[in-house]
C-alpha cells in the first residue's frame, strides 16, 4: 500500500447517505435475494437506481424485488432475472436477455457466492466454489462488457475476501479431485476473484475503456452465508462462534457500495473495512496480497478461466505492443 495513509483514501465516516444520486443508472447486482446483495440492493433503490437481480431462485428474487419496491417506492421496480452462475447455460442465457431486452448496465456487481460445501462438481466437471465465486462471473462480465462501456461512469465491482491472502491457485487440480479441504477451496476462489478484478483493470486500462474495475471486501458480515455451508465445523465457526465480531450485511456492503458508486473509487483498488484486522469498520483502501498483483499468476488463471468457461474477452493483453494491439470488440464465445 502506499504511504498514503487509510484516512486520507477514503472518508473514515462514509456511509450509504455518501452515496451519490443513482437515478438513471442501471445496476446488475447477482446473488440480491438477501446478504450482502440485497443489502446493496435496498441502498442503491434508496438512491433511485434501477436494478437487475440476478438470482438463482426466482422465488427469493420475486420476494426480495417486493420488499425493495414497498421500502423505495420512488425507485424504478427492480427486475428479476434467473442466473445459476455455476452453470454456464444460464450465464449465457441470462446475457443474452439483458442484450435483446434490456435494461442496459451501468454497473456490474460481482456479489454472489457460496462458502465452504463439501466437494461438489457442476454439470461442466468445476469444482463449484471456483464455478460459483469465479468462474460464473469471469464469463458475466465477458458477456457484458461492450453493454458496459456504453454506460454512464461504468464499473465492474468484483466481491472478494480478505482470505484471498492466505490462499493460492491450485492450476494443477482446478477441480479438487487430488485434495479439498472446504475453506482451501473457498479461499482459492477468492484469490481468483481478486487476480481477475486486478488483471480486469490493467487490460481495461490498456484498452482505454470507460470501464472501471474495482474490488471489494466485506470483512466479516454476518450473512446466510456461514449458515447456509452443509460443514458443521465451518457452520459453527462462523455461525455461531465468531458471530459476536460480526458486522451487520448493511456494514458488510459499504465497501462494495463504495467501489460501485463513489466517484474516488480507484480502479484496480481494493476497498474493506478499515477497523481491526479489516473485520468491520468504514470502507477504505486497503492492500491486495502480492499474489493476486502478480501479472503471470493473472495471465495462467485468465487463459484457464477462458478454457474452462468457453468465453473469451477481446480486450488486448497487458504485455502486447499497444501500437499493434487490436481494437478492443464485443466478447465472443468459441
Amino acid at each position: 500500500m502506499s504511504h498514503m495513509t487509510r484516512s486520507h483514501m477514503t472518508r473514515s465516516d462514509w456511509t450509504t447517505d455518501r452515496i451519490p444520486d443513482q437515478k438513471g443508472r442501471v445496476f446488475v447486482v447477482t446473488g440480491a435475494t438477501g446478504g450482502l446483495g440485497l443489502a446493496t440492493a435496498h441502498a442503491l433503490a434508496a438512491k433511485g437506481a434501477r436494478l437487475v437481480l440476478a438470482v438463482r431462485d426466482e422465488t427469493r428474487g420475486r420476494h426480495a424485488a417486493d420488499l425493495l419496491s414497498a421500502r423505495h417506492p420512488d425507485a424504478p421496480p427492480p427486475a428479476v432475472r434467473p442466473l445459476d452462475l455455476a452453470d454456464g447455460a444460464s450465464v449465457r442465457a441470462f446475457a443474452a436477455r439483458l442484450r435483446e431486452h434490456g435494461p442496459r448496465p451501468d454497473v456490474l456487481v460481482n456479489n454472489a457466492g457460496v462458502l465452504a460445501p463439501p466437494r461438489t462438481l457442476t454439470p461442466h466437471g468445476h469444482e463449484l466454489q471456483l464455478a460459483a465465486n469465479h468462474l460464473g462471473h469471469f464469463a458475466l462480465t465477458a458477456l457484458l462488457l461492450d453493454l458496459l462501456a456504453d454506460g454512464d461512469d461504468p464499473r465492474v465491482v468484483t466481491v472478494t475476501s480478505a482470505n484471498h491472502r492466505r490462499a493460492r491457485i491450485h492450476f494443477d487440480d482446478p477441480a479438487g479431485a487430488r485434495s479439498y479441504s472446504p475453506m482451501d477451496r473457498y479461499n482459492q476462489s477468492k484469490l481468483a476473484g481478486a487476480l481477475f478484478g486486478h488483471e480486469l483493470h490493467r487490460r481495461l486500462t490498456l484498452a482505454a475503456s470507460p470501464v472501471r474495475s474495482v474490488l471489494a471486501h466485506p470483512g466479516y458480515a454476518a450473512t446466510g452465508l456461514q449458515h447456509a455451508t452443509p460443514v458443521p465445523a465451518v457452520r459453527l465457526l462462523f455461525g455461531r462462534l465468531l458471530r459476536p465480531l460480526a458486522q451487520s450485511p448493511e456494514r458488510g456492503a459499504l465497501p462494495q457500495l463504495y467501489a460501485a458508486t463513489d466517484p474516488r473509487a480507484l480502479g484496480g483498488a481494493l476497498y474493506g473495512p478499515g477497523g481491526p484486522g479489516e473485520l468491520r469498520g468504514a470502507p477504505t483502501r486497503v492492500p491486495l496480497a502480492p499474489r493476486a498483483t502478480d501479472p503471470a499468476t493473472a495471465r495462467r488463471l485468465w487463459d484457464l478461466s477462458e478454457d474452462l468457461t468457453g468465453v473469451r474477452f477481446t480486450l488486448p493483453h497487458p504485455h502486447e505492443d499497444p501500437d499493434t494491439r487490436p481494437a478492443p470488440a464485443r466478447p465472443r464465445q468459441p
